[in-house]
Formats: C-alpha cells, sequence, structure tokens
C-alpha cells in the first residue's frame, strides 16, 4: 500500500515516522508484525497514504478543487486537502482516534445491499435489537449496519429476508459509527480540544451532518463523528445541490459507485 509514494514525498514520509514514532513505510509495504489489522495501526496508515496520494493528485490537477468529502476516516483526508487542519496535526488526532476506538471490541459491521435505508431501519425496529443501529448510509440502496456481534448476526438474518437484500459482513472488530462508541467521545474531545482549526481554501462536507463543514465546530464534528452514522448520501446531494457535477476519488472506485448510486 501506498510503496511508491513514500520516496516521492520523503519530508512527509519522515515527518509521520518521528509523530508515529515507527516506519510508515514499512509498515504499509511489509507489516512484518502483521499490524495492519489492528484499527491502532490501519488508521494511520489508510490517512497517511491517502494523504500522499491526494497531494499528488492536487498537485496534477491545473484547475484545482473547490470541494472535498471523505467518508469516516477520508474526512481527515478532505479536511487537510482543505487547509482546515494541517497534516502533523492530523496525523496525531488519527493516531489517538485509532488507539480509542480499538478499545471497543466485540462489535460487528454488515454491508446491506438491495433495500432503502428505510426498510432495514424498519426491519431493526421490528426485531427488537437495541445494540444495532444504522452506521453508514452509502447510496440509496447501500447501508451498513454495525452493533454488537451476536446482534448483528441476527440483524443481519433478518433483513436478509427482505425482497431483494443481501447482506455481506464486514471483517472488523469495533461496532464504528454507532452509539456503542460513546465511550470514545470524552478523550476524543480532549485530544480535539487543542487543534487549531484553520479557514478552509475550499469547501468540505461534512461526514457527520452531511452539510458544510463549520470549523468553528470543527472539534464537535469529529468528535462526534466516531458513534454518528456516516451520511455519505446527504453529503453527495449537498455537493450537488452546490453544483458539483464532476467527482473525483483518490485511489479507487468505491465512493464513485456510491455517487452513481444516489440520485
Amino acid at each position: 500500500m501506498g510503496a511508491e509514494l513514500f520516496a516521492q514525498f520523503p519530508e512527509t514520509t519522515a515527518l509521520t515516522d518521528a509523530i508515529l514514532g515507527y516506519s510508515i513505510e514499512e509498515l504499509c509495504t511489509a507489516d512484518p508484525d502483521r499490524r495492519l489489522r489492528d484499527t491502532r495501526y490501519a488508521q494511520p496508515a489508510v490517512f497517511v497514504v491517502n494523504a500522499l496520494m491526494g497531494m499528488r493528485q492536487i498537485a496534477d490537477d491545473t484547475d484545482g478543487y473547490r470541494f472535498f468529502a471523505g467518508h469516516s476516516l477520508g474526512e481527515y483526508n478532505a479536511l487537510v486537502a482543505a487547509g482546515v487542519l494541517d497534516f502533523p496535526t492530523a496525523l496525531r488526532v488519527v493516531a489517538h482516534r485509532g488507539e480509542l476506538m480499538a478499545r471497543i471490541t466485540g462489535g460487528g459491521m454488515s454491508a446491506v445491499q438491495g433495500v432503502p435505508a428505510a426498510f432495514v431501519r424498519r426491519t431493526l425496529q421490528e426485531t427488537g435489537l437495541a445494540r444495532v443501529h444504522i452506521a453508514n448510509y452509502n447510496a440509496d440502496t447501500q447501508t451498513t449496519i454495525a452493533g454488537e456481534r451476536t446482534e448483528v448476526t441476527v440483524a443481519a438474518k433478518a433483513i436478509s429476508a427482505l425482497p431483494g437484500a443481501r447482506v455481506v459482513p464486514i471483517n472488523v472488530s469495533g461496532p464504528f459509527h454507532t452509539p456503542l462508541m460513546a465511550p470514545v467521545e470524552p478523550a476524543l474531545r480532549a485530544v480535539l480540544a487543542d487543534c487549531v482549526f484553520g479557514t478552509a481554501t475550499a469547501t468540505v462536507v461534512s461526514s457527520v451532518t452531511g452539510e458544510v463543514f463549520d470549523p468553528q465546530v470543527g472539534a464537535d464534528l469529529l468528535a462526534r463523528q466516531v458513534g454518528s452514522p456516516v451520511q455519505w448520501v446527504r453529503a453527495v446531494t449537498t455537493l450537488r445541490a452546490l453544483g458539483v457535477t464532476r467527482f473525483d476519488e483518490v485511489n479507487g472506485s468505491t465512493l464513485s459507485a456510491l455517487v452513481s448510486r444516489i440520485r
């Protein structure tokens, strides 16, 4: 992951190593101790590689980018790209975020395709499972559920009975973007309290509210993010309302595919 990038950005790579206390290049390209399975290491790794790819892509685009958005962890990359957070600050927060989120275990997630979110929500209500929630609103007929592992399994079976529904387990350890992550929020707020949120050079859309990100309440939004569902459908709708017609994705086509499935 990112093998060709570290030599292209030696100063940023060295800064990353100094902040994290280990070699980001070794982690991403060799992972000798199998640490990428652990969200404490996976989150900084994904953030750094996305950041480097973003730097390269922005430099290559002569027209410039006026809008940014990110899905979950990717929101930190969007904020860096737009100048709201500087890279070292965001990396430190992401490292803390990974450490804190790793403390919440016993969770599960499953992707749900083929049915609207309203059907998923109704099924969860009907099953009476209090510890399963919609974690991602990804597209008109794609969501993600998350929560206590056993209850997620039960919910998945119930949702699978809906006409057209397809449920696929996701290999994660925590109930990310659900109220079960609430214990993480106070400590994350303490970390974010020391962050300086700058004036954006471009518009960022929040994955928490689906509206334009306000740096004045940036710490609150990012603290809430870990326990709030990712509002990707709302974010894309807001971007379109602002006049966005072209979407570029750093590294891959997953989000681009979701955008095409949002009315």
